[in-house]
């Protein structure tokens, strides 16, 4: 190679990419490790390495939650979140709130109170709705919604939504 060529990272990655880093990622319960491109998404890594892919690619960009999960019980965009920055803390997807015939009771809340529509965002909605349980919003609708609007909708079932928290509200 010539002295001014430049170098690989590290074997079988091309210049100017970065080299690979074992990550172990706890999910659903389970360890997971991967190797993976330090840029990597923690939506990238769910769905690409994991293959769990009910975390939604929608925006990209924080701005729908369609890919909301939780990181420690708290609701975060794991698109906007690193995969390497959470080694060591617990993970929560769609898949894993539930059992196959058991459905968490916000999921049999979201089925009884026709709270999704297409279903695309279904999945960042009830993270949301899980999660927000947990957080100090007041009881009423316009609290739920202010909640609950970093989620976007775009079949606009939003009344179904909140009918289906607050549901669970008053059986918790």
């Amino acid at each position: 190679m010539a002295p001014d060529a430049p170098r690989p990272v590290s074997p079988g990655v091309p210049s100017g990419a970065a080299s690979l880093v074992s990550t172990t990622l706890l999910v659903n319960g389970e360890s997971h490790t991967l190797e993976l491109d330090p840029r990597t998404t923690l939506l990238d890594a769910l769905r690409d390495h994991v293959s769990l892919t009910g975390t939604k690619k929608g925006c990209d960009h924080g701005q729908c939650g369609a890919c909301t999960v939780h990181i420690n019980g708290r609701r975060v965009n794991a698109c906007l979140a690193l995969a390497i920055a959470h080694v060591g803390d617990t993970i929560t997807t769609i898949e894993g709130l539930g059992q196959p015939g058991h459905l968490h009771p916000m999921q049999q809340a979201f089925v009884e109170h026709d709270g999704y529509q297409c279903g695309y965002c279904t999945s960042g909605q009830i993270m949301s709705a899980v999660a927000l349980l947990e957080e100090p919003w007041g009881p009423d609708d316009a609290e739920v919604k202010e909640a609950m609007s970093g989620n976007i909708c775009r079949c606009g079932a939003y009344g179904n939504i909140v009918a289906a928290i607050q549901d669970v509200r008053r059986k918790a």
